[in-house]
């Protein structure tokens, strides 16, 4: 009698924790589903506009393709800022930068690219590279990096200047340090920002490293007229950038998907709901931790020119796309002359 008892104990037992695995598998089931679901509902918000992925459309030369062979695990995208006054104005990519997710070397990289950089466009000739958006939206943009630097990007991202406001203040802001030199120029162009928005303008009122707001940060991406010139502004937009994606990175995996839901409507991009998750995740889950940057063409290969009293910067072509080259796939840092 006792050993019946005891057995029916033990079939109760295992039938309680069959249930509970179920219960458990059920939940975890639904859990998995509904983020899911969650997720590919929040990256559809995203405005996707294709570009042709045949080599020829996107200027990847064909007897450069030997160069990438192997390099699967360094991807390439161009981020383009562009400043749209008005619904139909197509700006020009003032900001042109390459993002680069190097899981081979564990960083993300950014590579700006000088907006007066003297290049050929096609259908255009010879005129400054910012002009290629313009000309032809992303995908002349693209292609024309392709063509003049011998690179095989395949997808962009564009942010107006406007929006990026929008998602720098969406995330809270983000901490830059202002330098003295920089308070008058920085004070400028809040106003004229603050003006365009028809917002009040809060002023930046001593140097130092603190939060800054969008138009703050967007404003302090645009100086141009401290010592370095255009060359130190690109640094400027690689350090909001920079901010940006440590902010992201710090949320961390769990948070990724409400971060991207609040960035996603301010962007246009060529990329699909799948990749943009398998990019965020591979970003925040493959140990990637160093993010660094750099300026081509570099100091002492290259020099303005002015042309029908138009500025342009030419540049040693062969002597730039080896150094751009050696920086995204080598990890090799190029060496100012």
């Amino acid at each position: 009698m006792g050993d019946k008892i005891k057995k029916n104990r033990q079939i109760k037992s295992k039938n309680t924790i069959k249930k509970l695995f179920i219960s458990l598998a059920f939940i975890l089931l639904f859990i998995f589903g509904f983020t899911t679901f969650y997720i590919y509902n929040t990256l559809n918000k995203v405005e996707t506009d294709e570009i042709s992925q045949l080599n020829d459309a996107i200027g990847i030369r064909e007897d450069t393709l030997d160069k990438f062979e192997g390099k699967d695990n360094i991807i390439n995208i161009a981020l383009f800022g562009v400043d749209n006054r008005s619904e139909q104005e197509k700006g020009r990519s003032d900001s042109i930068i390459i993002l680069t997710l190097d899981k081979e070397h564990k960083k993300l990289k950014m590579s700006s690219i000088m907006r007066d950089s003297y290049v050929n466009i096609e259908g255009r000739g010879k005129d400054k590279i910012n002009h290629a958006y313009a000309f032809g939206g992303p995908q002349l943009a693209v292609k024309t990096i392709n063509q003049n630097f011998e690179l095989n990007i395949r997808d962009y991202v564009t942010v107006d200047f406007g929006n990026m406001e929008d998602i720098i203040d969406s995330l809270g802001g983000i901490t830059l340090n202002i330098r003295q030199d920089e308070l008058q120029y920085i004070n400028n162009y809040i106003n004229e920002l603050a003006a365009l928005k028809k917002v009040s303008p809060t002023s930046i009122t001593k140097p130092g490293t603190q939060k800054v707001n969008g138009i703050q940060a967007v404003a302090y991406s645009r100086i141009r007229y401290t010592s370095g010139g255009d060359s130190e502004r690109t640094e400027r937009q690689r350090i909001v950038l920079e901010a940006l994606l440590t902010k992201i990175k710090s949320a961390g995996v769990t948070k990724f998907p409400s971060t991207v839901n609040k960035l996603l409507p301010y962007v246009k991009t060529s990329l699909s709901s799948t990749e943009i998750l398998k990019l965020g995740t591979d970003v925040l889950t493959s140990g990637i931790g160093n993010i660094e940057q750099e300026r081509f063409p570099i100091d002492g290969y290259a020099k303005g020119i002015n042309l029908n009293k138009i500025y342009y910067l030419q540049f040693d072509e062969e002597a730039t796309k080896d150094h751009i080259y050696k920086y995204i796939f080598e990890d090799i840092k190029p060496k100012k002359k």
